[in-house]
Formats: structure tokens, sequence, C-alpha cells
């Protein structure tokens, strides 16, 4: 029996424990601002990562889910291969209670059964396949971030990436997965903007006059705002959350906004930021004042090269395997996959199961998948020496 027959036999005959890790994994609820759960998350796939053989360490953040670096060395000099994720959902601690996970009509449901514990699952098989198969041929390195979620906006985990992703040969990032088959080549990439307005505070009945109302004059500013979508250059802006005011009988003198822009382009973040300070700087009500700040965000996936090489071979593994035909995809969605972009490793992502509505209640993934997908893995590293 050939590698890839026994690595695929391997993921056949346990089906059902990755079934129960994945249960096990949705139930330790790790939402964005969930450290404890994202850390006790990362303990466990340690755990599976040293029983498979793998020197595993952490990056600890004092103000984030922690990063797991687990690497299973090989004695060839070829450059590895790297398989990534994050741990962190985008759904907060409580909704086990009310959403546990469950299989129904050949669909799992639970909080971050999509996006992304399956797909993580996958890939800690498909690397547990590999070695029962006798792989060596490369290095595995796994990168799992605990913050990406919340654009790694208190950590160092972008850095982090970047600098462990280097010198490698491909990256598979294992992200929410498509029914439609497509494997996502490129990504936009995200910024977080807040824009805050001071205003004079003043009583709405005995003293309006007086007063200078932010909830307004950041009204005018925040319809500006959501105007300067450019759909033609990919870059959008979403006015998402509004805040400000104390009471409906005070003048407010207070009120921010929170922008979330998309763009193409490394270089078309200044000038994002341009336009976003252009709206501040015009004043509708005198004695107002206006700032913007970035506050954070990931950086676009690159269609490179050799992140479409790595797609063919990829698709071609795919078809000869019977998993049919992937499409080259590009999303508005961000991803870490931006990072071992910027490190110069090929890289494709959206590589974990299938499936539709993350981070939402009814977020869901097609089961028969989670096997698909560690064989596609399997083939695909395989592929690499073909």
């Amino acid at each position: 029996m050939n590698q890839k027959h026994a690595a695929f036999q391997f993921v056949d005959d346990h089906r059902e424990e990755m079934l129960a890790l994945w249960r096990e994994v949705v139930t330790l609820e790790s939402g964005p601002h969930e450290k404890a759960g994202i850390d006790a998350v990362g303990a466990r796939f340690r755990q599976v990562l040293e029983e498979a053989g793998a020197t595993c360490r952490v990056v600890e953040f004092a103000q984030a889910g922690n990063m797991l670096i687990g690497e299973l060395g090989a004695k060839s000099t070829l450059p590895g291969v790297i398989l990534l994720g994050h741990m962190d959902t985008a759904i907060p601690a409580g909704a086990i209670a009310e959403r546990p996970f469950t299989i129904r009509d050949g669909k799992a449901y639970g909080p971050g059964v999509l996006d992304m514990k399956g797909g993580i699952v996958a890939f800690l098989y498909a690397i547990k396949a590999l070695k029962a198969a006798g792989y060596d041929a490369r290095a595995i390195k796994v990168l799992l971030a605990g913050d990406e979620e919340v654009l790694h906006a208190h950590s160092a985990a972008a850095d982090a990436l970047v600098s462990e992703a280097a010198g490698h040969a491909a990256a598979f990032n294992c992200e929410t997965g498509f029914v439609d088959n497509g494997i996502v080549v490129g990504r936009k990439g995200i910024a977080r903007i807040m824009m805050e307005v001071k205003g004079v505070a003043a009583h709405a009945g005995n003293d309006p006059e007086n007063g200078r109302n932010a909830i307004i004059e950041l009204a005018h500013k925040a319809i500006a705002v959501q105007g300067l979508t450019d759909w033609d250059k990919g870059i959008s802006f979403n006015v998402g959350v509004i805040q400000g005011g104390t009471t409906s009988t005070a003048v407010p003198d207070h009120a921010k906004i929170f922008i979330d822009v998309r763009y193409k382009e490394p270089d078309d973040l200044p000038g994002v930021i341009a336009r976003v300070e252009e709206v501040a700087a015009k004043t509708y009500i005198d004695g107002t004042s206006t700032k913007v700040v970035l506050l954070d965000g990931l950086k676009p996936m690159k269609t490179t090269e050799g992140v479409m090489k790595l797609f063919e071979l990829v698709a071609a593994a795919s078809e000869e395997n019977g998993f049919g035909k992937p499409y080259a995809k590009y999303v508005g969605g961000g991803s870490d996959s931006a990072y071992t972009v910027i490190a110069g490793v090929p890289t494709v992502c959206a590589m974990g199961v299938k499936g539709g509505r993350n981070h939402s209640p009814e977020e869901y993934a097609v089961v028969d998948t989670l096997f698909e997908r560690a064989k596609l893995l399997i083939a695909s590293v395989l592929k690499l020496e073909a």
C-alpha cells in the first residue's frame, strides 16, 4: 500500500475519533474575548500534536489568546509545510448551552463548528495520517493563533506568523471551506477605524442653545463615511457601531462610530485613512471637534504567482481523488493567510470543512467534508513531491 492509500485508510479508520475531538473542542468555548477558553482549546490541540510526535511551544500574550506552534521534524533539507488556523471563534461564551454540538441530517452545528474548529481537526488528523503512513519528505509546522477574530488587536501574533512562516514551501490555511468548492487565493484586508466627536453638554430643556450636539455632528459624518465606498476599486466602508450620549434630556457631548473598511491592495490603506480624515475635518456644528483613530486590522492576502501554482496543485489533487474540481475564489473576508503570503510562502486558504452561516447562530458544517478535507490535505502535501 502506498503512502497516500495508507494515510487515507488511517482517516477512514479514525472517523469516530475525529468526530469525538470535533465535539470536544466545540464544547470548549473560545469566544473572541475568552482567553481562558482559547488557551484551553490550545492545550487540547497541543496534547493531540504531542501524541503525534510534535515538539510544541506556546507564544503567550497577556491580553489575547496564546499562539500554539507545533513542529514535526524531517531529516530532509527540503523547505517545510505549514498548516495554519485560529482557535478563537466569533461567538461569545454561553452559546454552547443554547446550541450544543449536534449532528443532524449530515450537518454539524455548534459555535465555531465551521469557523474553524472543524478545519483544525481535519488537519491534525491529516498530520497523524501522514506520520502513520511514514511520510518524512518535509517538516510540518502548525501555526494556531488565538486571536484572529479580533484582528490580533492585543498581541504580536501577526508578526510571529510572518517570522515563523518564512522559508517554508507551502501553507494550507484550513479556514471555513465553501460548499461551492471554492479554494481561496486572495482576500481583502480589514481596517477598523474609530471616529469620535466631542461636543458641549447642556440641559435639553433649560439650556439647549448652549449645547453642541455630538450625535448630530457625527450623524452627518457617518453618512459621509458610508458614501466613501468605491466598488470599482474594491474598497468598502461600513459604519457598523454608533455610540453616544447619556440621556435624552441632555444635549450629548460625545459620540463615536466604529468603521469596518475592506480593501484589496496594501497600498490602499493610507488613502483610506486620509479619506476618513477628510470627512472628520469638515465641521457641521461649530464648537465640536472630531478625531480619527486606526484601531487594528488584517493585511490583504495577495494573489501571487506562487499562490496560483499551489492552487493548481491542490485542484489537481482534488480532481484526481474524486473530490471535485475546485475553482480559485477571491473573498472580502480577511484571514491570517495574508501573513504567510507576506512571508513569501505560497498559500491557499479555505481548506477547512465546508459549510455556511459562520459567525451566526445557524453556523453549520457538512460532516463528510471533515474526512474529505483531511484527505485533500494529505494528497496535496504528497503531491508537492510529484
